[in-house]
């Protein structure tokens, strides 16, 4: 079974997971009529919607490169990444501003009721976050939804202190508190992924020692000059390279030889994973490693 497969079946388990706790949470946190728990049972309802979504970026990530999409599918995953941490954000200021409101005009708690029905959300977020971990350091996707229920757990946490505390004293104004802090910590958890996403969605550029790169790139027999470079990240794993080279006059065989030692060095020293090189004799040999020039940019692509 290969890993897409083994993930596959690890977002079905995480699904069917969050289901469950948001049914049980929400019966919970009406008889209860805890906020924290109600705000819970509605972010795992948004787990779910969300699990599904990464799952089938997932998927249509795996399809192969055709005329439609030349670079293939792999944005998917980061779109849904982007998504699933959006929705995150937007959830984290739902939650402040109802949480503010309760503030004002506090209920209310069924202590026992909250802690027992946190207690269930508690483990089965502990057993979505364990299947999921292990996929998180290889995709910003996976990522994403692990941070979901990471974040759930750590809400089960605070709404399990919650309910002990309200069980022997009556604080009307911790629960609302305690969904406040949970909304801060998952904003600030969430906000990371929508930074590294944008920038790959724009095109930014890597984290590249572009000095090093120029400076290695002359240090290859042949090679005069390079200019017009250009890289960006298909997702979180491969960067795209090009650039222009003035060499000298010579045959394309010759000049071939020349692309397979910068391709090697890219891919091996700075781990780029595209490269395309366009080879010139006289043309833009006193060019900066940048072009700024938009006409020229227009030209060469």
């Amino acid at each position: 079974m290969n890993k897409r497969e083994i993930n596959g079946r690890r977002f079905l388990a995480v699904t069917l997971l969050n289901a469950t706790i948001t049914v049980v949470e929400i019966i919970g946190g009406v008889v209860s009529g805890s906020l924290a728990l109600l705000s819970d049972a509605f972010h795992n309802l948004g787990d779910s919607l969300s699990i599904v979504m990464g799952y089938v970026a997932q998927t249509i990530s795996g399809r192969s490169e055709n005329s439609r999409r030349t670079f293939g599918y792999r944005r998917a995953e980061i779109l849904s990444a982007f998504l699933n941490a959006l929705f995150l954000i937007v959830m984290s200021i739902f939650l402040i501003v109802e949480a503010i409101q309760r503030l004002e005009k506090p209920t209310h708690i069924n202590g026992r009721v909250m802690l027992i029905v946190a207690v269930v959300g508690l483990i089965a977020n502990l057993l979505s976050a364990v299947l999921l971990h292990e996929g998180s350091h290889d995709s910003l996707n996976i990522k994403a939804t692990y941070l979901h229920v990471l974040s759930d757990s750590l809400s089960s946490v605070a709404v399990i202190i919650g309910a002990i505390i309200l069980m022997y004293v009556n604080v009307p104004w911790l629960d609302p508190l305690l969904t406040i802090a949970v909304a801060l910590y998952i904003a600030f958890e969430a906000w990371p992924i929508i930074k590294k996403t944008i920038e790959i969605l724009m095109q930014s550029a890597p984290k590249l020692d572009y000095a090093a790169i120029e400076k290695d790139i002359l240090a290859i027999d042949g090679v005069e000059n390079i200019h017009h470079i250009h890289a960006w990240s298909m997702d979180e794993h491969r960067i795209i390279f090009s650039a222009h080279i003035n060499c000298q006059d010579m045959k394309i065989s010759e000049c071939e030889q020349i692309y397979h030692q910068i391709e090697k060095l890219l891919t091996t020293k700075y781990n780029i994973s595209h490269v395309t090189l366009q080879a010139e004799c006289k043309r833009g040999q006193n060019e900066e490693l940048f072009d700024t020039n938009d006409d020229e940019i227009h030209l060469c692509q």
